[in-house]
């Protein structure tokens, strides 16, 4: 997980994932969508990618979650392109998402 909060304004976070093919990306994707919905009850505010599954963008307004397929991941590349941001470990911001202060 990136924190690109401080360098966008229109979400908080990226979580980037890959899945081996584009089989397992659309089921990554399916899985995060069934989980957040319970958890959180919220579904994406968009989704894009889904037809091929090389590269699938979920949209949840302040965390954009991006599902890849190796190659994609490779040739985009996001972790180079926003290097500055702090990372953040999927726990950290899951307990935080769950315990709000």
């Amino acid at each position: 997980m990136l924190d690109v909060g401080e360098m966008l304004s229109v979400v908080d976070y990226f979580m980037i994932t890959s899945g081996r093919n584009s089989r397992q990306v659309a089921t990554i994707v399916e899985e995060v969508e069934a989980g957040v919905k319970r958890a959180t009850g919220r579904s994406p505010l968009r989704l894009e990618g889904l037809r091929d599954a090389t590269w699938v963008l979920m949209d949840y307004g302040d965390v954009v979650v991006h599902v890849f397929t190796p190659e994609m991941r490779e040739f985009y590349d996001l972790e180079h392109l926003w290097s500055g941001t702090p990372r953040v470990s999927t726990s950290t911001f899951l307990n935080v998402q769950a315990n709000p202060a």
